[in-house]
């Protein structure tokens, strides 16, 4: 266990230094990009002797190193600076938007936790067999095909051919009204006791959620196939075939247990990615995440409000990063072994 506390210690100091890394390339980046950000602040009819002063006030004048003083020194208060886009508080944007993407984030990540151990699983039990073959090809072409493709299919096959799901209208029908606790629409409802809006936000929640899950979950099923046919030839399931244990526990305990690791591994960083990807998906589906505010960020050049964004998820990954490598430390203790010496 104090292996395990100083392993997180030193991945938490690391993470400090990545992030103040990130910081430094996006804000050097965004303020480097053509465009002056204080007549992009103000708009194109306010005269120049105001966009100077704001300049002024904003440090704008300054070079870019007291210019990353300034707004580090803000974002280590809690202070991201002022959106241009909604003339908000970053951070109050981010913490209106960010609910809805975690949200959509949990129930993407749900279905490969659940079926993609199963589907991994199914695929090394029937080795070259047609339930093998039916998972690796429906795998090849679900992978291949770009998470907005799919959000496309979805919106034409439930939303319009076959009406059977909410497709773009938010997070809630009309007519629905639920207090916020927590941001999250599902669990709001439950607590307010509204099941009939908790189901609504879930039919809203649907199609969006198996969009990012979909390509996630048959890569992780293809990943745990591999392990487990690789883990199958050892010498130690030979011995323990021949003993009569059951097939049932070798493929649960002997099998899948050492081969989940690499899919917890990669199954961490597509938790994470899935806010990348939740890009493209929150606008075609019209959902008020954080991902589709950011798009119109740069689309806007908003400096701060991508900024902000982008530190929100580096923050993200790295945590994310340090869960996973936790869990495959308590799984397998010769990993925590190898990073302590």
């Amino acid at each position: 266990m104090p292996t395990l506390f100083m392993t997180i210690l030193k991945r938490l100091g690391w993470a400090l230094v990545v992030l103040l890394g990130l910081s430094m390339i996006i804000f050097s980046l965004m303020r480097v990009m053509p465009g002056d950000p204080a007549r992009l602040a103000l708009g194109p009819t306010v005269p120049e002797e105001i966009v100077e002063q704001y300049r002024e006030k904003m440090h704008y004048n300054e070079p870019l190193p007291i210019q990353y003083f300034y707004w580090i020194s803000g974002v280590v208060k809690g202070d991201l600076g002022k959106s241009t886009i909604t003339n908000r508080p970053v951070s109050k944007d981010i913490n209106e938007f960010l609910a809805a993407t975690v949200e959509l984030v949990i129930w993407a990540g749900f279905m490969p936790i659940c079926f993609a151990l199963l589907l991994g699983v199914l695929g090394a039990m029937y080795k070259h067999r047609w339930p093998d073959y039916l998972i690796r090809f429906s795998s090849y072409v679900i992978i291949a095909t770009p998470t907005f493709v799919w959000a496309v299919f979805f919106l034409l096959i439930f939303g319009y051919w076959l009406p059977i799901l909410p497709s773009i209208g938010g997070r809630l029908t009309m007519g629905f009204s639920v207090p916020s606790v927590t941001g999250l629409m599902i669990l709001d409802a439950l607590i307010d006791g509204q099941l009939a809006a908790a189901w609504d936000a879930f039919l809203h929640l649907a199609l969006p959620a198996l969009a990012l899950a979909l390509p996630h979950t048959m890569q992780e099923a293809r990943i745990t196939r591999s392990y487990m046919i690789e883990k199958q030839g050892k010498d130690y399931i030979t011995m323990i075939t021949s003993q009569g244990v059951p097939r049932n526990v070798i493929n649960g305990l002997f099998l899948l247990k050492p081969s989940i690791i690499p899919t917890i591994s990669i199954m961490g960083l597509d938790i994470a990615s899935i806010f990348a990807n939740a890009f493209l998906v929150e606008n075609i589906f019209n959902w008020p995440g954080i991902s589709r505010y950011a798009l119109k960020a740069i689309l806007g050049k908003d400096i701060n409000a991508v900024c902000g964004v982008v530190m929100l998820f580096g923050v993200i990954f790295i945590l994310t990063n340090l869960v996973v490598d936790i869990v495959a430390m308590i799984l397998d203790p010769r990993i925590q072994q190898s990073r302590s010496k």
